[in-house]
Protein backbone atom coordinates (compact mmCIF):
# COMPACT_ATOMS: atom_id res chain seq x y z
CA UNK A 1 0.00 0.00 0.00
CA UNK A 2 2.94 2.98 1.07
CA UNK A 3 4.75 1.58 -2.41
CA UNK A 4 1.45 2.75 -4.32
CA UNK A 5 0.73 5.88 -2.72
CA UNK A 6 4.91 6.48 -2.60
CA UNK A 7 4.40 6.13 -6.63
CA UNK A 8 1.75 8.29 -7.19
CA UNK A 9 2.62 11.42 -9.75
CA UNK A 10 2.86 14.27 -7.45
CA UNK A 11 0.61 16.37 -9.75
CA UNK A 12 -2.44 13.74 -9.38
CA UNK A 13 -1.86 13.70 -5.67
CA UNK A 14 -2.60 17.20 -5.81
CA UNK A 15 -5.57 16.78 -8.16
CA UNK A 16 -7.42 14.62 -5.63
CA UNK A 17 -7.03 17.28 -2.93
CA UNK A 18 -8.52 19.90 -5.08
CA UNK A 19 -11.79 17.82 -5.67
CA UNK A 20 -14.56 18.25 -3.41
CA UNK A 21 -15.22 15.13 -0.91
CA UNK A 22 -18.18 13.02 -2.40
CA UNK A 23 -20.11 11.15 -0.03
CA UNK A 24 -20.79 7.79 -0.51
CA UNK A 25 -24.52 7.69 -2.03
CA UNK A 26 -22.83 9.78 -4.62
CA UNK A 27 -21.97 8.75 -8.21
CA UNK A 28 -18.36 9.05 -8.58
CA UNK A 29 -17.36 9.32 -12.25
CA UNK A 30 -14.08 10.39 -12.88
CA UNK A 31 -12.93 10.21 -16.80
CA UNK A 32 -9.43 9.97 -18.06
CA UNK A 33 -9.02 13.72 -19.05
CA UNK A 34 -9.87 14.21 -14.76
CA UNK A 35 -12.89 15.34 -15.50
CA UNK A 36 -16.09 14.63 -13.14
CA UNK A 37 -19.65 13.97 -15.10
CA UNK A 38 -22.90 13.14 -14.49
CA UNK A 39 -24.74 10.04 -15.72
CA UNK A 40 -25.61 11.53 -18.92
CA UNK A 41 -21.61 12.32 -19.69
CA UNK A 42 -21.99 16.42 -18.75
CA UNK A 43 -19.01 17.91 -16.80
CA UNK A 44 -20.02 18.88 -13.30
CA UNK A 45 -18.40 22.15 -11.54
CA UNK A 46 -16.28 22.35 -8.01
CA UNK A 47 -18.62 21.42 -5.84
CA UNK A 48 -20.78 19.55 -7.75
CA UNK A 49 -22.04 16.06 -7.77
CA UNK A 50 -24.72 13.74 -8.65
CA UNK A 51 -26.64 11.16 -6.02
CA UNK A 52 -27.45 7.70 -7.14
CA UNK A 53 -31.16 8.76 -6.83
CA UNK A 54 -30.09 10.80 -9.46
CA UNK A 55 -30.48 14.15 -8.14
CA UNK A 56 -28.03 16.95 -8.03
CA UNK A 57 -26.30 18.06 -4.98
CA UNK A 58 -23.82 21.39 -4.73
CA UNK A 59 -21.88 21.71 -1.43
CA UNK A 60 -19.48 24.44 -0.09
CA UNK A 61 -17.75 25.89 2.47
CA UNK A 62 -18.84 30.11 4.03
CA UNK A 63 -16.57 32.37 5.24
CA UNK A 64 -17.19 31.20 9.01
CA UNK A 65 -15.53 27.68 7.39
CA UNK A 66 -19.40 26.25 7.59
CA UNK A 67 -20.21 23.15 5.27
CA UNK A 68 -23.32 24.01 3.44
CA UNK A 69 -25.54 21.57 1.00
CA UNK A 70 -28.41 21.78 -1.67
CA UNK A 71 -30.20 20.24 -3.80
CA UNK A 72 -32.17 20.19 -7.11
CA UNK A 73 -34.03 17.16 -9.49
CA UNK A 74 -32.11 18.57 -12.05
CA UNK A 75 -28.51 20.20 -13.50
CA UNK A 76 -30.29 23.03 -14.63
CA UNK A 77 -32.09 23.58 -11.43
CA UNK A 78 -29.60 23.39 -9.21
CA UNK A 79 -27.24 25.80 -11.08
CA UNK A 80 -29.86 28.44 -10.55
CA UNK A 81 -29.42 27.58 -6.61
CA UNK A 82 -25.85 28.21 -7.29
CA UNK A 83 -26.16 31.16 -9.14
CA UNK A 84 -28.50 32.95 -6.63
CA UNK A 85 -25.99 31.60 -3.56
CA UNK A 86 -22.96 32.94 -5.70
CA UNK A 87 -24.77 36.07 -5.82
CA UNK A 88 -25.83 36.33 -2.21
CA UNK A 89 -22.37 35.98 -1.32
CA UNK A 90 -20.74 38.40 -3.71
CA UNK A 91 -23.44 41.01 -1.92
CA UNK A 92 -23.18 40.40 1.09
CA UNK A 93 -26.04 38.48 1.81
CA UNK A 94 -26.84 36.06 5.00
CA UNK A 95 -29.11 34.42 3.75
CA UNK A 96 -27.89 30.34 5.26
CA UNK A 97 -28.08 32.12 8.95
CA UNK A 98 -30.75 30.40 10.78
CA UNK A 99 -32.08 33.35 12.78
CA UNK A 100 -35.64 32.80 13.14
CA UNK A 101 -38.01 35.49 13.41
CA UNK A 102 -38.78 35.50 17.19
CA UNK A 103 -34.62 36.22 17.29
CA UNK A 104 -35.32 39.16 14.82
CA UNK A 105 -38.41 40.79 16.61
CA UNK A 106 -36.23 40.03 20.28
CA UNK A 107 -33.67 42.25 18.54
CA UNK A 108 -36.03 44.88 17.34
CA UNK A 109 -37.19 44.83 21.17
CA UNK A 110 -33.36 45.94 22.15
CA UNK A 111 -32.68 48.39 19.45
CA UNK A 112 -35.88 50.31 18.78
CA UNK A 113 -36.17 53.93 19.97
CA UNK A 114 -38.39 56.77 19.73
CA UNK A 115 -42.25 54.33 20.43
CA UNK A 116 -43.98 55.55 23.00
CA UNK A 117 -44.07 53.15 25.91
CA UNK A 118 -47.92 51.85 25.84
CA UNK A 119 -47.36 51.51 22.05
CA UNK A 120 -44.10 49.57 22.43
CA UNK A 121 -46.08 47.36 25.44
CA UNK A 122 -48.56 46.81 22.93
CA UNK A 123 -46.89 45.67 20.06
CA UNK A 124 -44.86 42.70 22.49
CA UNK A 125 -48.17 42.22 23.85
CA UNK A 126 -49.63 40.93 20.27
CA UNK A 127 -46.15 39.95 18.96
CA UNK A 128 -46.48 37.11 21.71
CA UNK A 129 -49.98 36.29 22.20
CA UNK A 130 -50.22 35.84 18.04
CA UNK A 131 -46.82 35.47 16.55
CA UNK A 132 -44.13 33.93 18.47
CA UNK A 133 -45.58 30.45 18.98
CA UNK A 134 -46.74 29.78 14.87
CA UNK A 135 -44.33 31.85 12.38
CA UNK A 136 -41.88 33.43 14.85
CA UNK A 137 -40.14 30.39 15.08
CA UNK A 138 -39.64 30.32 11.26
CA UNK A 139 -36.27 30.82 9.81
CA UNK A 140 -36.51 34.58 8.64
CA UNK A 141 -34.28 33.72 5.37
CA UNK A 142 -37.18 31.25 4.65
CA UNK A 143 -40.23 33.75 4.99
CA UNK A 144 -42.33 34.43 1.81
CA UNK A 145 -45.01 36.82 1.29
CA UNK A 146 -47.42 33.62 0.88
CA UNK A 147 -46.68 32.85 4.65
CA UNK A 148 -47.65 36.05 5.99
CA UNK A 149 -50.32 35.86 4.22
CA UNK A 150 -51.44 32.28 5.19
CA UNK A 151 -50.80 33.39 8.77
CA UNK A 152 -53.20 36.17 8.06
CA UNK A 153 -55.99 34.16 6.80
CA UNK A 154 -55.11 32.07 9.74
CA UNK A 155 -55.70 34.55 12.74
CA UNK A 156 -58.88 36.11 10.39
CA UNK A 157 -60.82 32.33 10.31
CA UNK A 158 -59.56 30.40 13.60
CA UNK A 159 -58.72 33.75 16.04
CA UNK A 160 -61.23 36.21 14.54
CA UNK A 161 -59.30 39.55 14.50
CA UNK A 162 -60.67 42.41 13.68
CA UNK A 163 -58.82 44.36 10.99
CA UNK A 164 -57.71 46.87 13.36
CA UNK A 165 -55.85 44.07 15.49
CA UNK A 166 -54.18 43.08 12.44
CA UNK A 167 -52.74 46.09 11.47
CA UNK A 168 -51.22 46.65 15.03
CA UNK A 169 -49.60 42.56 14.10
CA UNK A 170 -48.62 43.87 10.51
CA UNK A 171 -47.11 47.04 11.95
CA UNK A 172 -44.49 44.96 14.33
CA UNK A 173 -43.80 42.23 11.82
CA UNK A 174 -43.17 44.90 8.86
CA UNK A 175 -40.62 46.85 11.40
CA UNK A 176 -38.69 43.77 12.37
CA UNK A 177 -39.03 42.47 8.58
CA UNK A 178 -37.34 45.74 7.90
CA UNK A 179 -33.92 44.82 10.30
CA UNK A 180 -33.71 41.61 8.62
CA UNK A 181 -33.81 43.52 5.26
CA UNK A 182 -31.38 46.03 6.68
CA UNK A 183 -29.01 43.28 8.26
CA UNK A 184 -29.13 41.65 4.37
CA UNK A 185 -31.20 38.23 6.00
CA UNK A 186 -33.52 38.96 2.85
CA UNK A 187 -33.66 41.17 -0.22
CA UNK A 188 -37.17 42.47 0.41
CA UNK A 189 -39.38 42.49 3.23
CA UNK A 190 -42.29 39.54 2.31
CA UNK A 191 -44.64 41.60 4.79
CA UNK A 192 -44.86 44.29 2.42
CA UNK A 193 -48.69 45.17 1.00
CA UNK A 194 -49.36 41.70 2.76
CA UNK A 195 -52.25 42.71 5.02
CA UNK A 196 -53.71 45.20 2.55
CA UNK A 197 -54.19 42.12 -0.43
CA UNK A 198 -55.85 39.98 2.20
CA UNK A 199 -58.39 43.01 3.81
CA UNK A 200 -58.88 43.80 -0.68
CA UNK A 201 -59.56 40.03 -1.28
CA UNK A 202 -62.05 39.34 2.15
CA UNK A 203 -63.76 43.41 1.18
CA UNK A 204 -62.49 44.56 4.26
CA UNK A 205 -63.11 47.94 4.44
CA UNK A 206 -60.88 50.43 6.99
CA UNK A 207 -64.37 52.00 8.26
CA UNK A 208 -64.26 55.88 9.74
CA UNK A 209 -65.60 55.86 13.35
CA UNK A 210 -68.96 57.60 13.26
CA UNK A 211 -69.83 60.39 15.25
CA UNK A 212 -73.24 60.24 17.15
CA UNK A 213 -75.92 62.52 15.56
CA UNK A 214 -77.32 65.61 17.87
CA UNK A 215 -80.01 63.49 18.31
CA UNK A 216 -78.28 60.00 19.25
CA UNK A 217 -75.95 62.33 21.82
CA UNK A 218 -79.22 63.60 23.52
CA UNK A 219 -80.94 60.49 23.56
CA UNK A 220 -78.17 58.94 25.47
CA UNK A 221 -77.85 61.35 28.27
CA UNK A 222 -81.57 61.33 28.88
CA UNK A 223 -81.39 57.75 28.95
CA UNK A 224 -78.66 57.85 31.36
CA UNK A 225 -80.03 60.49 33.26
CA UNK A 226 -83.68 58.84 33.99
CA UNK A 227 -81.89 55.23 34.11
CA UNK A 228 -81.34 53.85 37.72
CA UNK A 229 -79.23 51.08 36.82
CA UNK A 230 -77.17 52.83 34.23
CA UNK A 231 -76.88 56.58 35.84
CA UNK A 232 -73.60 56.10 37.74
CA UNK A 233 -72.30 56.30 34.15
CA UNK A 234 -74.14 59.50 33.14
CA UNK A 235 -70.76 61.81 34.61
CA UNK A 236 -68.18 60.06 32.79
CA UNK A 237 -69.66 59.85 29.34
CA UNK A 238 -71.12 63.23 29.21
CA UNK A 239 -67.52 64.11 30.26
CA UNK A 240 -66.32 62.83 27.43
CA UNK A 241 -68.98 64.29 24.97
CA UNK A 242 -68.17 67.69 26.41
CA UNK A 243 -64.32 67.77 26.63
CA UNK A 244 -63.30 65.32 23.71
CA UNK A 245 -60.56 64.07 25.54
CA UNK A 246 -58.76 60.78 24.71
CA UNK A 247 -59.85 58.14 27.34
CA UNK A 248 -56.27 57.70 28.76
CA UNK A 249 -56.61 61.05 29.59
CA UNK A 250 -59.77 60.97 30.92
CA UNK A 251 -59.06 58.39 33.34
CA UNK A 252 -55.93 59.78 34.65
CA UNK A 253 -57.46 63.49 35.38
CA UNK A 254 -56.86 64.41 38.71
CA UNK A 255 -58.21 67.05 40.74
CA UNK A 256 -55.55 69.30 40.51
CA UNK A 257 -55.58 69.70 36.95
CA UNK A 258 -59.07 70.70 36.96
CA UNK A 259 -59.47 74.66 37.51
CA UNK A 260 -62.89 75.24 38.18
CA UNK A 261 -62.60 78.74 38.80
CA UNK A 262 -60.84 80.05 36.17
CA UNK A 263 -62.60 77.06 33.74
CA UNK A 264 -59.75 75.27 32.49
CA UNK A 265 -58.38 72.10 32.32
CA UNK A 266 -54.90 71.02 31.97
CA UNK A 267 -53.95 67.63 30.17
CA UNK A 268 -50.20 66.96 31.19
CA UNK A 269 -50.24 63.38 31.46
CA UNK A 270 -52.39 59.96 30.27
CA UNK A 271 -53.20 56.32 32.06
CA UNK A 272 -52.34 53.60 30.56
CA UNK A 273 -53.61 49.43 31.37
CA UNK A 274 -51.21 47.35 29.93
CA UNK A 275 -52.53 43.51 29.98
CA UNK A 276 -49.22 41.57 30.07
CA UNK A 277 -51.06 38.07 30.15
CA UNK A 278 -51.09 35.49 32.77
CA UNK A 279 -53.84 37.84 34.61
CA UNK A 280 -51.40 39.93 35.09
CA UNK A 281 -52.42 43.66 34.74
CA UNK A 282 -51.06 46.87 35.64
CA UNK A 283 -51.78 50.54 35.42
CA UNK A 284 -48.94 53.36 34.55
CA UNK A 285 -48.59 57.04 34.22
CA UNK A 286 -47.35 58.38 31.03
CA UNK A 287 -46.76 61.51 29.43
CA UNK A 288 -49.44 62.61 26.82
CA UNK A 289 -49.45 61.21 23.16
CA UNK A 290 -47.75 63.89 21.49
CA UNK A 291 -46.37 67.49 22.18
CA UNK A 292 -49.46 68.88 21.03
CA UNK A 293 -51.40 66.59 23.40
CA UNK A 294 -50.11 68.40 26.31
CA UNK A 295 -52.15 71.41 26.43
CA UNK A 296 -55.13 73.52 28.26
CA UNK A 297 -58.73 73.68 27.38
CA UNK A 298 -61.64 75.45 28.12
CA UNK A 299 -64.42 73.29 30.50
CA UNK A 300 -68.27 73.27 28.79
CA UNK A 301 -71.12 73.36 30.81
CA UNK A 302 -72.05 69.73 30.22
CA UNK A 303 -68.67 68.64 31.13
CA UNK A 304 -68.56 71.20 34.48
CA UNK A 305 -71.86 69.36 35.16
CA UNK A 306 -70.45 66.17 34.74
CA UNK A 307 -67.79 66.86 37.08
CA UNK A 308 -70.09 68.34 39.99
CA UNK A 309 -72.30 64.88 39.80
CA UNK A 310 -69.32 62.52 39.92
CA UNK A 311 -67.86 64.67 43.20
CA UNK A 312 -71.95 64.40 44.65
CA UNK A 313 -71.90 60.95 43.97
CA UNK A 314 -68.62 59.87 45.31
CA UNK A 315 -69.20 61.82 48.75
CA UNK A 316 -72.57 60.39 48.65
CA UNK A 317 -71.19 56.90 48.35
CA UNK A 318 -68.32 57.77 50.31
CA UNK A 319 -66.13 57.23 47.72
CA UNK A 320 -62.07 58.17 48.42
CA UNK A 321 -59.46 58.07 45.54
CA UNK A 322 -57.35 54.60 47.05
CA UNK A 323 -54.52 54.10 43.88
CA UNK A 324 -51.62 55.93 43.41
CA UNK A 325 -49.85 55.06 40.35
CA UNK A 326 -46.42 56.53 39.43
CA UNK A 327 -46.52 58.62 41.78
CA UNK A 328 -49.62 60.47 40.77
CA UNK A 329 -53.01 59.95 43.07
CA UNK A 330 -56.43 62.05 43.93
CA UNK A 331 -58.07 60.97 40.01
CA UNK A 332 -61.51 62.21 39.29
CA UNK A 333 -63.19 59.43 37.77
CA UNK A 334 -63.64 56.50 40.28
CA UNK A 335 -65.02 52.95 40.66
CA UNK A 336 -67.09 52.51 43.68
CA UNK A 337 -63.81 50.84 44.97
CA UNK A 338 -62.00 53.99 45.13
CA UNK A 339 -60.13 52.40 41.85
CA UNK A 340 -59.29 54.35 38.90
CA UNK A 341 -61.32 53.44 35.49
CA UNK A 342 -60.11 51.97 32.35
CA UNK A 343 -61.60 51.76 28.59
CA UNK A 344 -62.07 48.12 28.43
CA UNK A 345 -64.65 48.24 32.04
CA UNK A 346 -65.76 51.74 29.61
CA UNK A 347 -66.51 49.92 26.24
CA UNK A 348 -68.45 47.25 28.12
CA UNK A 349 -70.72 49.77 30.13
CA UNK A 350 -71.57 51.28 27.19
CA UNK A 351 -72.70 48.03 25.32
CA UNK A 352 -74.91 47.42 27.95
CA UNK A 353 -76.12 50.68 28.25
CA UNK A 354 -76.93 50.21 24.19
CA UNK A 355 -78.20 46.73 24.24
CA UNK A 356 -80.74 47.64 27.23
CA UNK A 357 -82.01 51.07 25.45
CA UNK A 358 -82.41 49.41 22.41
CA UNK A 359 -84.48 46.95 24.05
CA UNK A 360 -86.71 48.88 25.82
CA UNK A 361 -87.24 50.80 22.61
CA UNK A 362 -88.42 47.85 20.95
CA UNK A 363 -90.45 46.65 23.58
CA UNK A 364 -91.99 50.43 23.77
CA UNK A 365 -92.22 51.69 20.61
CA UNK A 366 -92.02 48.70 18.12
CA UNK A 367 -91.10 49.22 14.46
CA UNK A 368 -91.13 53.02 15.62
CA UNK A 369 -87.76 52.76 18.19
CA UNK A 370 -85.45 55.07 18.32
CA UNK A 371 -82.07 52.65 18.32
CA UNK A 372 -78.67 53.72 19.35
CA UNK A 373 -75.79 52.60 17.34
CA UNK A 374 -72.94 50.65 19.05
CA UNK A 375 -70.15 53.39 19.98
CA UNK A 376 -66.69 53.31 21.96
CA UNK A 377 -64.99 55.83 24.23
CA UNK A 378 -63.18 56.97 20.98
CA UNK A 379 -66.71 57.57 18.87
CA UNK A 380 -67.64 60.10 21.70
CA UNK A 381 -64.40 61.99 21.00
CA UNK A 382 -65.47 61.91 17.26
CA UNK A 383 -68.79 63.07 18.39
CA UNK A 384 -67.18 66.13 20.16
CA UNK A 385 -65.11 67.09 17.20
CA UNK A 386 -68.51 66.77 14.89
CA UNK A 387 -70.77 69.24 17.16
CA UNK A 388 -67.41 71.82 17.17
CA UNK A 389 -67.43 72.01 13.27
CA UNK A 390 -71.48 71.95 13.34
CA UNK A 391 -70.93 74.98 15.86
CA UNK A 392 -68.41 76.56 13.05
CA UNK A 393 -65.51 76.39 15.68
CA UNK A 394 -61.94 77.34 13.80
CA UNK A 395 -60.36 74.38 12.12
CA UNK A 396 -56.99 75.44 14.13
CA UNK A 397 -59.00 76.45 17.95
CA UNK A 398 -60.46 72.47 16.52
CA UNK A 399 -56.54 71.02 15.85
CA UNK A 400 -55.67 72.46 19.46
CA UNK A 401 -58.33 71.37 21.32
CA UNK A 402 -57.87 67.46 20.33
CA UNK A 403 -54.31 67.65 20.46
CA UNK A 404 -53.26 67.49 17.51
CA UNK A 405 -50.05 67.87 15.92
CA UNK A 406 -50.72 68.39 11.86
CA UNK A 407 -53.86 69.69 10.97
CA UNK A 408 -54.29 67.42 8.62
CA UNK A 409 -55.08 64.94 11.30
CA UNK A 410 -57.99 66.86 12.12
CA UNK A 411 -59.45 67.37 8.57
CA UNK A 412 -58.88 64.02 7.33
CA UNK A 413 -59.73 61.90 10.56
CA UNK A 414 -62.18 63.98 12.46
CA UNK A 415 -63.87 66.18 9.71
CA UNK A 416 -66.76 63.36 8.82
CA UNK A 417 -69.82 65.88 9.24
CA UNK A 418 -73.17 64.35 9.47
CA UNK A 419 -75.22 64.14 6.92
CA UNK A 420 -77.35 66.59 8.62
CA UNK A 421 -74.80 69.59 8.41
CA UNK A 422 -74.61 68.66 4.48
CA UNK A 423 -78.22 69.31 4.64
CA UNK A 424 -78.20 72.24 6.27
CA UNK A 425 -74.95 73.71 4.28
CA UNK A 426 -76.60 73.15 1.08
CA UNK A 427 -80.27 74.42 2.08
CA UNK A 428 -78.20 77.97 2.38
CA UNK A 429 -76.55 77.24 -0.59
CA UNK A 430 -79.94 76.52 -2.59
CA UNK A 431 -81.55 79.92 -0.50
CA UNK A 432 -78.34 82.01 -2.15
CA UNK A 433 -78.96 80.32 -5.56
CA UNK A 434 -82.78 81.30 -5.65
CA UNK A 435 -81.96 84.95 -4.62
CA UNK A 436 -78.73 85.73 -6.54
CA UNK A 437 -78.81 83.12 -9.45
CA UNK A 438 -81.21 83.89 -12.41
Amino acid sequence: MNILMDNTPFDMKNKEEEMPRVTVNCIKKTTDDGKRRDNKRVVLKKGEAQREDGRYVYRWTDRKKKRHSIYGKTLAELRRKEDEIKKDQLDGMRTMEKNSLNDLFDLWCEVKRGLKDNTFQNYKYMYNAYVRESIGRQKVTKLKKSDIRAFYNKLVDEEVLRPRTLDVIQNVLHQVLDIAVEDMYIRTNPADKALAELKRERGFDKRKRKALTLEEQNELLEYLSKNHKFNRWYSVLAFMLGTGMRVGEITGLRGVDVDMERGFIDINHTLVYYDHGNRHCAYEVNTTKTEASNRVIPILKLARKALLLEKEYQMSAGIRCQKSISGYTDFVFLNRFGDVLNNGVINKAIRRIVRDHNDEEIDKNGDDAFLLPMFSCHSLRHTFTTRMIEAGVNVKVVQDTLGHTDVSTTLNIYADVTDDLKKEEFKQLDEYFDENVI
